[in-house]
């Protein structure tokens, strides 16, 4: 019988050699790595990392930057107002005010608001929208919706669908943003094809809910709720905040003091003291 135990031997240093060679290797790289790791390392601003905790870390990009760290990096070398975060409001501005040790400016809460009352009940349909659900892909088309009114909301849930904080409900075939959740990060702006929407003050409740730029009869022809430019907002405002530009009415939020006479007056209900 051939005695095999000296290959045994042979394979196994085979086996261990290349083992023992690539665990030692590991090793001393891995100890170069650590060395080199602590040489070269760039200690973080503590001050960073306290108002990285001030904020609410939604990671939004509603500051205009990729998340609640840069923010707070670009906050402390001056690049970034302190109290540039939507969703914290003025919690997170007075927050960071105090790191900074500088007087918190009052800051006033901005909500998205989606300019249009184009509902199911008010509005006239051209046809059956029967393509990808898109309010993108239905503003491509040649009428920009199955909606007689081109510049209403089309109602199939692009904004929706940008919101990370499920902020945004559908209603009777149109957008409607819930303030509650709102940090007006502005991605359903970017979305919307018919720029129906935008960020105005929280507590500034009289609004346009219209964003029609066509004349008075075709307006009245396609929506009963819309803006036909009959100028009596413009001339009940005592304060000047109404100014009709483009066939719409549009209020300066910082003149307006909510006296409702516009509201009052508006035949088409297109201006509403609304809860949105």
């Amino acid at each position: 019988m051939i005695d095999l135990s000296f290959l045994e031997g042979i394979i196994l240093s085979d086996i261990l050699f290349p083992v023992v060679c690539v665990g030692g290797l590991a090793l001393v790289f891995g100890v170069i790595l650590g060395l080199s790791a602590k040489k070269f390392a760039v200690e973080s601003d503590p001050k960073v990392d306290r108002i990285v905790n001030v904020l609410p870390g939604a990671n939004c990009g509603g500051c205009g930057y990729p998340g609640c760290a840069v923010f707070a990096e670009r906050v402390v070398t001056g690049e970034a107002d302190y109290n540039g975060c939507p969703p914290g409001g003025s919690s997170a501005a007075n927050g960071i005010a105090k790191e900074l040790g500088i007087d918190a400016a009052e800051t006033n809460r901005k909500v998205a608001f989606i300019k249009c009352n184009g509902t199911n009940d008010n509005i006239k349909r051209n046809y059956i929208y029967d393509g990808p659900k898109s309010c993108v892909s239905a503003s491509q088309l040649a009428t920009g919706g199955n909606k007689d009114c081109t510049y209403s909301c089309i109602g199939l849930e692009s904004c929706k669908n940008a919101c990370p904080f499920n902020a945004i409900m559908m209603t009777n075939s149109i957008a409607i943003v819930n303030s509650k959740k709102c940090t007006a990060c502005g991605k359903c702006v970017k979305v919307c094809p018919m720029h129906l929407i935008e960020i105005v003050p929280e507590k500034s409740k009289v609004r346009v809910l219209c964003n029609s730029r066509e004349k008075g009869k075709i307006v009245k022809d396609s929506c009963r709720a819309g803006c036909f430019t009959c100028l009596l907002c413009q001339k009940v405002c005592k304060e000047g905040a109404i100014t009709i530009e483009d066939n719409i009415a549009h209020i300066d939020y910082e003149k307006c003091t909510q006296c409702m006479e516009c509201v009052d007056k508006c035949p088409s209900k297109a201006i509403k003291l609304t809860s949105r």
